[in-house]
């Protein structure tokens, strides 16, 4: 992934909510779990988790029909 293009999935995601804290937050929170979930899958990941954890946070707030927390 381009780091211009995760960049701007980030800043997307701390344009749109009401208090940056809070997905800074809620984006360490899901990157780790998914660090147990790829830990625990034994699988080599192809991302980091919080690059992960930012590209979905990003989908779901681009596409509001996938939920997520």
């Amino acid at each position: 992934m381009d780091t211009e293009h995760l960049m701007r999935r980030a800043e997307d995601l701390v344009n749109a909510a009401s208090n940056r804290y809070r997905i800074t937050v809620q984006v360490a929170n899901r990157a780790k779990r998914r660090r147990y979930e790829d830990f625990d899958s034994m699988e080599e990941p192809t991302m980091k988790p919080v690059i992960r954890a930012i590209v979905e946070m990003s989908d779901e707030l681009a596409q509001p029909e996938i939920i997520g927390d």
